[in-house]
This record gives structure tokens, C-alpha cells and sequence, in this order.
């Protein structure tokens, strides 16, 4: 496919770091095959954001069809809903042109978009393309929000799941004052801790685990998470779950995105060294 990337649009595109706030006006300008925004074009004018890498890579992991609502995966859904589409909170990222045609990359924050329809609603941080003409600004404007993948685990120490049925499934981890200065001081960000907090609830967790109904016929498979201890408090501890160690879990319960579990530390053991 033959693309285009002027000049012109680079120079915008570094103006568009006020990430400007719009709507969706039209379900079939929405494209949702991530192959549009990993394509030459695209990719070049994500570079000329200035954006650092580890953003940048999460722009384009985050494009993925699999991490879309269910309601936006195909023409069809998106058609349905039409009219839910315009009450996404979406900010502009970058612009770039296809075959002529100007699209824009938006990005859904799943923080901002709680209170879309279940079916609607985003789990993870999410960027679509979308034609020009489909897009409005929005009144009044507010500024995208910082993105951010959440916390690094890598380096931290590993934990076993002893007692699974254990996990503070709805633990309002954005509220605790005493839980957000833990995850602070173990040396997370502000938009890192924003993303443990909420993705520490069941409601954003994958289908076969995001209620309590559901969660307690896979209960016992928790402890095959292989989970790492992202910082304690009082008498707890934040497990994150990352998406790149489970794979291999069952489909409900497997992660498109890093979950985390908020447990007593007395449900949990911890490796002294984590495993190289």
C-alpha cells in the first residue's frame, strides 16, 4: 500500500504534544487492525513525536485488536453502538496520512473511560486510528494524561500465591493514602501508581476472573500466577502479574495487559532471589 508522510504533518505533530481532547463523531471511520498505525507511515510520524521509546512501544502493543472492548473489535459492534462512541474520553496523539487519507491516533485511557459501557469500556490504555472526518474537538479540552505501561517488575522479588482465595478483589487501592505512598516509595510514578490502582480491581481484570462468581471456579489456578512483589503495607502486599510471565495461563484468566493483585501478606510467600 502506497503511504504518504508530509513535511507539513511533521511539523504538527510536534505541536500536537498539548494532546488535545476530541470526540468520535462517526463509527465507520474508526479502523481497528493495528496493522494501519505499525505501518510506515504511522510509525514515522510516532517518531516525530518526540515521545520516548518505552511510550512509544506501548503505542504500538497497545493497538493490538485483542485488547479491545468487545464493542469495538469489528464494523458491525461499532455500528451498534454508535451512538455510546461520541462519550469516549479521547485524546489526539499523532497524525499521519495513508493513501492520502489524514488519520489521527487517539488515546482511550482506561482511567478516563470507567464509566462506558461494559462492553465499551477499555481495560488498558488504549490507541485506535481514526480518519480525520470522524474526529471533533471536544469543549472544553482537556490535556491527554501522562501514558504509562506500569511499574517495572523485572528486578523485583518473585512471590507464590499460598492461599488464593485470599485476593482483595475490589480493594480500593486509588483511595488508601497508606497503599499509594508504599507504592511511591518503592519508587513507582504518579501515572505508574494510577495504573496499579486501577488495575488492581476485578472489574479490570481478565473475563474469567472479573467477578466473584466467575473467579471462584478458576479460584485455585491464582497460585499458578507467577507474580512479583510490587510493595507492601500495613498487612499487605501488591502483587504485579505481568503479561510477558503468564502466557500460559488459562485463556479467562490469561493477561493482555499487567494485572495486579492486592493480597494479606500472609497469603503470599516471597523468593529471598528471584529466579534468573
Amino acid at each position: 500500500m502506497r503511504t504518504l508522510f508530509t513535511l507539513t504533518s511533521v511539523c504538527c505533530l510536534i505541536a500536537l504534544h498539548a494532546q488535545q481532547q476530541v470526540r468520535i463523531t462517526r463509527w465507520d471511520a474508526i479502523r481497528a487492525d493495528n496493522a494501519l498505525i505499525k505501518g510506515r507511515a504511522a510509525k514515522a510520524a510516532l517518531q516525530a513525536t518526540g515521545m520516548p521509546e518505552e511510550q512509544q512501544a506501548l503505542v504500538l502493543s497497545n493497538s493490538t485488536p485483542e485488547l479491545l472492548p468487545a464493542s469495538l473489535r469489528n464494523d458491525s459492534a461499532r455500528q451498534a453502538n454508535a451512538p455510546y462512541l461520541a462519550n469516549y474520553a479521547a485524546y489526539r496523539v499523532f497524525s499521519f496520512h495513508e493513501d492520502t487519507v489524514p488519520f489521527t491516533v487517539v488515546m482511550l485511557p482506561a482511567k478516563d473511560n470507567i464509566h462506558m459501557p461494559e462492553d465499551l469500556r477499555p481495560t488498558a490504555d488504549l490507541f485506535i486510528a481514526v480518519v480525520d472526518s470522524g474526529l471533533a474537538d471536544a469543549a472544553p479540552a482537556r490535556q491527554r494524561p501522562e501514558i504509562s505501561r506500569g511499574p517495572r517488575w523485572k528486578d523485583l522479588p518473585q512471590a507464590t500465591i499460598l492461599t488464593p482465595a485470599d485476593v482483595y478483589a475490589t480493594y480500593d487501592l486509588g483511595a488508601d493514602a497508606v497503599a499509594r505512598q508504599a507504592l511511591a516509595d518503592a519508587g513507582m510514578s504518579v501515572p505508574e501508581i494510577e495504573a496499579v490502582a486501577f488495575r488492581s480491581h476485578e472489574r479490570n481484570w481478565p473475563d474469567g476472573i472479573d467477578s466473584f462468581e466467575e473467579r471462584t471456579k478458576l479460584i485455585s489456578s491464582f497460585a499458578r500466577y507467577k507474580a512479583y512483589v510490587g510493595a507492601t503495607w500495613d498487612d499487605k502486599v501488591v502483587l504485579i502479574v505481568p503479561v510477558e510471565k503468564n502466557k500460559r495461563m488459562p485463556k479467562l484468566m490469561r493477561p493482555y495487559v499487567d494485572i495486579y493483585l492486592v493480597y494479606a501478606k500472609s497469603a503470599v510467600a516471597v523468593k529471598s532471589k528471584r529466579r534468573k
